[in-house]
């Protein structure tokens, strides 16, 4: 078992000016606390965040750092409560390894969030602050956009540390990720309507952020007809004038009589209320955690609904970033080629798991075990 030597948050000098070093925020491992937490999956660490100052409070958690630096996005969300942001923290990051191995990424998976409106308390010193905080953590931890994050964020936060990627235009994950996703419904289409073309796929979009509204437009130049929803109204009206897309609610949209439903907003969309309501055949987008529970991967499958795992599906992001860090140009033709074999490892899933009769996440998660198993020299019996 892989045990912890490096140093703690309190334990580690930061390595900036004495004037970061005197605007510190104040770090806290909670580690032990978060073990007593349903999401906890054997997460290395987990910090909770505040700085006065600036109003910074958030949480990282890092799942797993062993084979590279923990990387994943930094969320800005209106959480309710610190439990709430210290569970969202553990499952996003717990998803961010499974996606580097089954990516084969050299990186293990982190996540950040940052508790507060994105709206109204975004600011250059409450991101720098978070900056600084990264870089306390000496590169074991590289931060990039999410949920309520853009790239004029990550371009504070790289004031502070290194450790950062989607600090500019160029660098923005956000279009590969819809490329990855694109990719994933025309394989998930082709698997369960034997159509090579999307032209005249009903398609809803729950969540219209940067990689929803890119999606968007892939798929309106693929001729699919798009029915659109999020909860900001001038986004559903921006799609429908440029797209011709239909509007919907964010409540309502996932009970759409569509061909394809992609959940593009927060996760655990997928629940007890919404699954049985659900008149689409496939399920695919870009959030992440869809399902609230592993469970409702099997109620999809029992209803004859193939899901696309989240996970596999918006790797395209993660993918342009790990390059990034190893030198590759993140849209290069290298990235591109890799980002459209997500459809190839889905098609792969898809075909096991109907082999089982199984729902495609279960599959999915087992590789995702043993590939992570096989970094750490667990032999394939030993993988639950």
């Amino acid at each position: 078992m892989y045990v912890d030597s490096r140093p703690r948050p309190e334990e580690h000098s930061p390595p900036a000016s004495n004037q970061s070093r005197s605007h510190a925020p104040i770090m806290t491992d909670i580690t032990d606390r978060a073990r007593l937490l349903r999401a906890f999956d054997g997460h290395e660490q987990a910090i909770a965040v505040q700085d006065p100052s600036s109003g910074l409070k958030c949480v990282i958690a890092i799942h797993e750092s062993v084979f590279g630096p923990a990387l994943g996005g930094c969320r800005m969300w209106h959480y309710a409560s610190e439990i709430e942001a210290v569970n969202d923290a553990l499952r996003l990051s717990r998803g961010m390894t499974s996606k580097a191995a089954l990516a084969n990424l050299p990186f293990g998976g982190g996540k950040a969030v940052i508790m507060g409106d994105p709206v109204r308390n975004k600011t250059k010193s409450l991101f720098r602050a978070f900056g600084r905080l990264v870089e306390r953590l000496g590169g074991r931890y590289i931060t990039g956009e999410d949920v309520g994050v853009s790239v004029r964020e990550m371009r504070w936060v790289s004031r502070e540390t290194e450790y950062v990627i989607g600090s500019s235009a160029r660098r923005d994950p956000s279009p590969m990720t819809a490329l990855g996703v694109f990719e994933g419904i025309r394989a998930a289409s082709r698997f369960r309507f034997g159509s090579e073309t999307l032209a005249g796929a009903r398609v809803a979009v729950q969540g219209l952020g940067n990689v929803g509204v890119e999606l968007c437009r892939r798929l309106d130049d693929a001729g699919a007809h798009l029915i659109v929803a999020d909860i900001d109204r001038e986004r559903v009206d921006r799609a429908a004038k440029e797209l011709g897309a239909k509007k919907a609610t964010p409540d309502e949209i996932h009970a759409a009589e569509v061909d394809v439903f992609a959940p593009c907003a927060l996760g655990a969309v997928l629940d007890d209320h919404t699954v049985p309501e659900l008149r689409c055949s496939v399920i695919a987008g870009c959030a992440n955690n869809q399902l609230a529970e592993d469970r409702h991967g099997d109620a999809l499958h029992r209803r004859g609904i193939l899901y696309a795992p989240d996970y596999v599906i918006n790797a395209g992001g993660l993918i342009g970033a790990a390059l990034e860090r190893m030198g590759e140009d993140p849209h290069g033709a290298k990235a591109w080629a890799q980002v459209c074999g997500i459809g190839a490892t889905l098609t792969e899933i898809f075909r096991q798991a109907a082999a089982e009769d199984v729902a495609p996440n279960i599959v999915a998660d087992r590789l995702a075990r043993k590939r992570i198993a096989q970094r750490q020299g667990v032999t394939s019996a030993e993988v639950v």
